[in-house]
């Protein structure tokens, strides 16, 4: 049997210390991978998918939690599926769920079905706050670059013969910019 352990962090400017910690004091001598991804989706996790690829009859996969794994229930769901059916077991140290067991599968189901409600809560209130920025009149996004004056003036000098090349260098926008507002006043 060989066990896999597995960490997780979404940013590049976050760190494993801590599942890496627990890991390794669980599974000394596990092999151990991290992966440094959005965990929103299991798509385009290559480390996770070379652990998946990798793990055979009665071998273990082990993450610190559940939100490490798997954030919504259709991912969980088919890693589950991929394990049970190459014979392997899953094992999240926080909860303290073993799918070896049949109490550690059905409580690990109820635990994604939480982890997907947490995900859910999350984009509602981040909408909730975009709406409220924009009833406020924030401005969403980053900073126009060309004032409302400088577009006229692009569209002015452009009429006077200065071509976009020109225009581009002159304000410092690239030339998509100055065919953007040029666009904008035919």
């Amino acid at each position: 049997m060989t066990v896999f352990t597995y960490a997780r962090v979404s940013t590049l400017d976050q760190n494993t210390d801590l599942q890496e910690q627990a890991l390794k004091k669980a599974y000394p001598n596990a092999t151990y991978r991290q992966e440094k991804k959005s965990g929103t989706t299991a798509k385009n996790r290559e480390v996770l998918n070379l652990l998946l690829d990798m793990i055979d009859q009665g071998d273990k996969l082990v993450v610190w939690k559940l939100d490490r794994l798997a954030r919504n229930m259709n991912d969980l769901t088919n890693i589950i599926a991929l394990l049970n059916d190459k014979g392997a077991a899953l094992e999240i140290l926080d909860q303290k769920i073993d799918t070896s067991t049949a109490g550690g599968k059905a409580f690990l189901q109820m635990l994604g079905i939480f982890a997907e409600f947490e995900t859910n809560l999350r984009k509602e209130r981040q909408l909730a706050g975009i709406a409220a920025a924009k009833a406020k009149g924030k401005h969403l996004g980053r900073k126009p670059s060309l004032t409302d004056d400088q577009k006229i003036l692009i569209k002015i000098k452009h009429k006077t013969g200065m071509n976009p090349t020109q225009l581009s260098k002159k304000y410092g926008v690239s030339r998509a910019t100055i065919y953007n507002v040029l666009k904008k006043s035919a």
